[in-house]
């Protein structure tokens, strides 16, 4: 959806920048249980690296037995685990990639994020001549850039300055987007819990860790626990309810949207609690389509 990858017949292409060298990188699976990766760059160092970096997208090397052992009984999520067992987590090849995403889907529909996307890397990123295809903007060129020129794309003024300063933090090095300590970017303003959980979940490979703050989430959980289609669960209770999947939180949640989209979750499940009454957080009127932030 953000142009950046492409399909050509049984091939999905993306292109990769290491070491600041464009890579190109192939994969095709000719069977369910092979994945073919192939890459060209200005050396075989960096081909594997962009190779690595793509199987890490994909998820291929990710070992989902002891999850499908111990969930495919699941009351909530278990029809979807014995129908979808290799379901992965989506994921980007850089982190990165998935700040800069996350902080665009703030509060708004998924869509027009996604427009937003395109419209930040036509600009900022990367064009490769020989291949057509883009990579997407590196943190130096977006903190090189003045807020109002970021709000231009349709990105609000509160998250044009939010991403700003989380590329210079990123760019001036202040910020590890590969480890697990996110202080300094829960200190800038508009970045909250959800973002940086994101980060975690699709850019940083943590399978512990949900965006409990999403929208359908709070939808979800809130039908489960109540019966109500209408409902809308609070962020603590999202927690609680993953709590029970520990370490795999984060593909549980994949699971769990999967399957409230096919019909496959139970119209609702107690975990061992009466609903809340008429009038309290339980009965919350629906909201337009929005992103958590």
């Amino acid at each position: 959806m953000d142009g950046l990858q492409r399909r050509r017949g049984a091939a999905l292409q993306r292109l990769l920048r290491i070491g600041g060298e464009p890579v190109l990188v192939g994969m095709v699976q000719p069977a369910p249980d092979r994945v073919i990766y192939a890459a060209r760059g200005p050396s075989p160092e960096a081909a594997e690296a962009a190779i690595a970096r793509m199987r890490f997208a994909t998820g291929v090397d990710d070992d989902l037995r002891p999850f499908y052992d111990r969930f495919r009984d699941d009351p909530v999520i278990g029809r979807s685990v014995r129908a979808n067992y290799a379901l992965r987590v989506r994921r980007q090849p850089q982190p990165w990639e998935t700040l800069l995403s996350a902080i665009t889907e703030q509060l708004i529909e998924l869509e027009r994020a996604k427009v937003i996307q395109r419209r930040l890397i036509g600009a900022f990123g990367y064009r490769c001549p020989a291949s057509g295809l883009r990579d997407a903007p590196t943190p130096d060129a977006i903190a090189a850039q003045a807020p109002a020129r970021l709000t231009s794309f349709d990105l609000a003024p509160k998250r044009a300055i939010a991403m700003r300063r989380c590329a210079h933090e990123v760019a001036r090095g202040r910020v590890d987007l590969h480890a697990h300590d996110v202080r300094r970017l829960l200190a800038i303003r508009d970045v909250g819990p959800w973002t940086v959980e994101m980060l975690g979940l699709h850019g940083q490979g943590r399978m512990d860790v949900v965006p409990a703050g999403d929208l359908g989430f709070l939808k979800i959980v809130g039908r489960l626990l109540t019966g109500n289609p209408r409902a809308r669960a609070e962020e603590a209770d999202v927690r609680e309810f993953f709590e029970r999947y520990g370490e795999w939180k984060g593909l549980a949640g994949v699971h769990l949207m999967h399957a409230a989209a096919r019909g496959l979750i139970p119209a609702r499940w107690s975990p061992g609690r009466a609903p809340g009454r008429a009038g309290t957080r339980w009965s919350a009127a629906p909201a337009p389509p929005a992103r958590a932030a």
